[in-house]
């Protein structure tokens, strides 16, 4: 059974429509490149399955339920987690409080109302997932707005993680990066693919797409028009397809 599927997803704003019926399937584990032009519909796909926007028609099933009229946080809550492109971090914040932001431990005041936020907890558990993730930062008491861009993703996917996803949804998240800094964030990617975490991985990067990810699904102007194994496939046919050669 598919973790994820899409069937018939349209959305239009205003007059113009902008998916025109997207058919998609991801399993539990696996790693989805999606590519496509700008304008493509890639962004409007993906937050039509977090839920940001409501489709105008078709279905989103996710984990064997229909999730199409369920909220953003509904969604949140069954597994579905997305990492945008601008991280959406705290800069001014510490690594720890970014990991847990908005979901801080908190303790009880003389055994009675939970008033205070439970800083200990915080820093040791972020230090665990970092650990447990393999990622290396100076200190998790030191500013986000400190830390390089790689190092800035690799603390938003730690904050993914720690809601227990199912399926998470990258956006370009090696756009910015240095070299050695995109090499990380895929290594993450492989392990949580290792998890039976899915992730749907939206990048301009074809190296990496084809260094991450099993399939790649090409999107052009809101319709799915290729669907292709990597081992079956190779750079410049999915090229073709994105700027409409093929196909």
């Amino acid at each position: 059974m598919n973790l994820l599927e899409l069937t018939g997803v349209e959305k239009s704003f205003g007059a113009v429509q902008v998916l025109h019926g997207v058919d998609l399937t991801v399993d539990a584990g696996e790693v989805l490149g999606l590519v496509g032009d700008n304008g493509a519909g890639k962004s409007t796909l993906m937050k039509s399955i977090t839920g940001v926007y409501s489709t105008d028609n078709g279905h989103v099933r996710f984990d064997g339920i229909d999730v199409t009229h369920l909220d953003p946080g509904e969604r949140r809550e069954m597994g579905i987690e997305m990492i945008y492109q601008d991280l959406a971090l705290a800069s001014q914040q510490d690594v720890a409080n970014n990991i847990f932001l908005g979901r801080e431990p908190t303790k009880r005041m003389f055994g009675l109302i939970p008033s205070f936020v439970d800083k200990k907890k915080i820093d040791r558990q972020a230090q665990e997932m970092l650990d447990q993730l393999g990622v290396h930062v100076p200190s998790v008491h030191i500013p986000v707005g400190m830390l390089s861009g790689g190092q800035q993703q690799t603390i938003a996917i730690a904050r993914a993680l720690t809601f227990k996803p199912k399926l998470v949804i990258m956006d370009e998240p090696t756009a910015a990066l240095a070299v050695r800094e995109v090499e990380s964030v895929l290594k993450l990617i492989d392990q949580m693919r290792a998890e039976g975490i899915a992730t749907i991985l939206i990048s301009h990067r074809l190296n990496d797409v084809f260094e991450a990810c099993g399939r790649i699904v090409v999107l052009r102007r809101g319709n799915v028009i290729a669907d292709l194994k990597r081992d079956k496939t190779d750079m410049a046919e999915v090229v073709s397809y994105i700027v409409g050669a093929h196909g």
